[in-house]
């Protein structure tokens, strides 16, 4: 699946999460999904624990946030 496939899995939808970024128009945020990933979870955990979530709605995750690493300016997480 290319990289624009994968994008078009993740929606913002200001009805849904308050507009942050969402998994095909799901409440499962992307935001959440990552944290997960981050926490060591493997993507058959997560696909265990959410069943309604398919391999590539992870990997779209993971896409979005490259992209969004490619931003002109980041501010510090910690101050």
């Amino acid at each position: 699946m290319s990289k624009e496939q994968l994008l078009k899995r993740i929606t913002i939808d200001p009805q849904i999460n308050h507009g942050k970024p969402a998994i095909r128009g799901m409440r499962y945020p992307v935001e959440t999904l990552l944290e997960l990933m981050a926490s060591g979870m493997s993507h058959e955990e997560i696909l265990e624990d959410y069943p309604d979530l398919e391999r590539e709605d992870l990997l779209a995750c993971l896409q979005f946030a490259s992209q969004i690493t490619r931003l002109k300016k980041l501010e510090p997480l910690v101050r």
